[in-house]
């Protein structure tokens, strides 16, 4: 599985969602504002040119361009970095402040179901296509997963 599939598999409507949460100020906090900027083809990064982009950044990644989808997500993830510290403190995976140690094996604390176990958690507190996103991006990234975790029942309350 590619990250760019894990947008796909998504849909275009969340998709959009996703980018619209961008923050700018988390990303000149995280100091990736002018990568994004020119991996995204942008003279400047704002809400505004954000929402007129979503068309064009899908079509970049349906293409598929994986390394914009990659700096994309690294957007989205910082953007959110609250969320991230929830899921890995629930999940039990050691961080520091969202991001995994280096030289850390974080596979072991990923067990069976977990993903269920998140997504239940959390459905209610981050919109349903950002909770979706991270943990395919887990899996996606850290996990070599091939194919995109799908909950059983994901607009049920």
């Amino acid at each position: 599985m590619r990250i760019s599939e894990v947008y796909l598999g998504l849909g275009e409507e969340a998709f959009g969602q996703l980018v619209r949460g961008i923050s700018i100020g988390k990303l000149k906090t995280y100091q990736i504002y002018e990568g994004f900027k020119v991996r995204a083809r942008l003279h400047k990064v704002n809400t505004e040119l954000l929402r007129k982009s979503v068309s064009r950044f899908w079509a970049r990644v349906a293409e598929p361009d994986e390394d914009f989808a990659k700096d994309l997500a690294q957007a989205v993830l910082v953007s959110h970095i609250d969320m991230i510290t929830a899921v890995l403190d629930f999940v039990g995976v050691p961080h520091e402040n969202g991001f995994f140690a280096k030289k850390m094996d974080p596979k072991p604390y990923f067990t069976e179901g977990w993903e269920d176990r998140v997504f239940e958690k959390f459905r209610g507190l981050y919109p349903e296509p950002l909770l979706l996103f991270y943990i395919n991006h887990l899996r996606w990234e850290t996990l070599g997963a091939g194919e995109q975790y799908r909950p059983a029942s994901p607009n049920t309350a």
